[in-house]
């Protein structure tokens, strides 16, 4: 059965929303799992049918831990889940460019195939006090990631991707 995978970091609780809101969506159109990146492993992107990527953007990068999970599961997977669907979605206080140009290229190595542009989801957090304050998103803020995470399920199941 085709699996849509989730894999998500976060420091101040936005991205982890974001993932959770998309996970919750994925659960009720096909067969869908969420890991946090510290837990997800090579074995879990192999069995996966496709994958969405969630973290947030710290110093117009990923975040630190998104990348250490990139980094332990590169080679282990490298040639093996190539063609596999994927999307992103990045939670920033500003642009989150830098952190989804990242991202995409780490996928363009896997040669992944990316499914929609990356979701953005912008807190206009630019003080010291509002980057480092828990995250409080609200449903209209979430509705996106919703929508991403039950089409991507949905395509899976249906076999689109």
């Amino acid at each position: 059965m085709a699996e849509l995978l989730i894999i998500w970091h976060s420091r101040t609780g936005g991205s982890q929303q974001m993932a959770e809101a998309a996970f919750a969506a994925a659960r009720h159109e096909g067969t869908a799992r969420i890991l946090t990146a510290e837990e997800a492993r090579p074995d879990d992107l192999l069995s996966a049918s496709g994958y969405l990527f969630c973290a947030p953007e710290n110093l117009a990068s990923l975040s630190g831990q998104m990348k250490e999970f990139f980094d332990r599961c590169y080679y282990p997977v490298l040639g093996r889940i190539e063609g596999r669907p994927y999307a992103q979605m990045i939670c920033a206080g500003s642009d989150g460019q830098g952190a989804a140009r990242q991202l995409a290229r780490i996928a363009t190595g896997w040669r992944l195939r990316e499914v929609q542009p990356p979701l953005i989801l912008c807190t206009h957090a630019q003080t010291p006090e509002a980057i480092l304050a828990p995250k409080q998103l609200d449903a209209e803020a979430l509705e996106p990631c919703r929508e991403l995470g039950a089409a991507m399920s949905a395509g899976l199941a249906l076999g689109v991707f």
